[in-house]
């Protein structure tokens, strides 16, 4: 059974997903030397292939069309993979896919999104489609973590070149919204397993924005689940969606989140946010 997303945010993501791609690809094809270091020893040129990848594999997981490169056992590979094992997964699939030409990048990037756009016209947005670490997203939320990719990996080649990028708080807090509370009031399969110290205790944070829908996540034995917002909640956060994004993806420190008000943290136990974490974590 299709989770529920309603038409509205279904046309957000898409429209999201299409203007997104676009900007970064403009972005990519504007850099003078595609060699250059993007982030984490990744070229410019490797980080618009990691984003290829990445749209690859959404077309092919929701049977769109099949990776345009051959790696034996890439389904057993993703299925293994969790949170802390996926740059191990990046790094295979990279080796696997050897294309570093920017305009043969950027027209494969542009074609996958717009297959992912087409065959996905007629699909419930809350069908949902295995994924890393046997998770099940809904289709909705596929589509808004190639928003975030291609945000948070725009932000990195923007940074690195020294020109302008903007993260318009509307499309990252799709990611929220739509994959992150998703996938709590879903399927993760075995995406979180590896926390670090679990603990037994339940531990319930409400999480609220401008832009997304007030819910509460809680934490218990290394579970996640998601409750509607409401009195009980352990702490408190409010965010700024590219902000939080960026922070749980490692791009920026939480003590400078904090300090710059885009991420503000209160209520009753505010210090059982870092053991939270450590269950409500991503790759960084």
């Amino acid at each position: 059974m299709g989770a529920c997303v309603t038409g509205e945010q279904w046309n957000a993501v898409r429209e999201s997903v299409r203007t997104t791609a676009g900007r970064f690809c403009d972005l990519v094809a504007s850099v003078p030397d595609p060699a250059a270091t993007a982030s984490a020893g990744w070229t410019v040129a490797d980080v618009a292939a990691h984003v290829t990848t990445i749209s690859f594999l959404n077309t092919m997981l929701t049977g769109a069309a099949e990776p345009p490169f051959d790696m034996p056992g890439l389904a057993e590979a993703i299925a293994a993979t969790t949170v802390d094992t996926v740059h191990g997964l990046n790094d295979q699939v990279m080796s696997h896919f050897r294309e570093r030409d920017v305009p043969r990048l950027l027209d494969m990037l542009r074609h996958h999104v717009d297959l992912m756009l087409t065959a996905s016209q007629d699909h419930d947005p809350g069908e949902t489609f295995s994924w890393l670490g046997q998770a099940r997203p809904t289709l909705a939320g596929m589509f808004a973590h190639l928003v975030n990719e291609l945000l948070i990996h725009g932000n990195d080649i923007a940074g690195a070149v020294k020109v302008p990028w903007a993260m318009p708080a509307q499309d990252a807090a799709l990611f929220f919204d739509l994959f992150y509370a998703g996938l709590a009031n879903g399927q993760q399969g075995r995406l979180l397993d590896g926390s670090k110290r679990p603990l037994r205790r339940r531990i319930a944070v409400e999480f609220r924005s401008a832009y997304t829908t007030p819910v509460t996540i809680v934490v218990r034995d290394g579970q996640v689940t998601a409750e509607p917002a409401g009195p009980g909640a352990d702490a408190w956060v409010r965010f700024d969606p590219a902000t939080l994004n960026m922070m749980m993806f490692g791009r920026i420190s939480r003590p400078r989140a904090v300090l710059t008000r885009k991420i503000i943290i209160g209520g009753r136990r505010p210090w059982l946010m870092p053991a939270f974490l450590r269950t409500v974590r991503l790759p960084s």
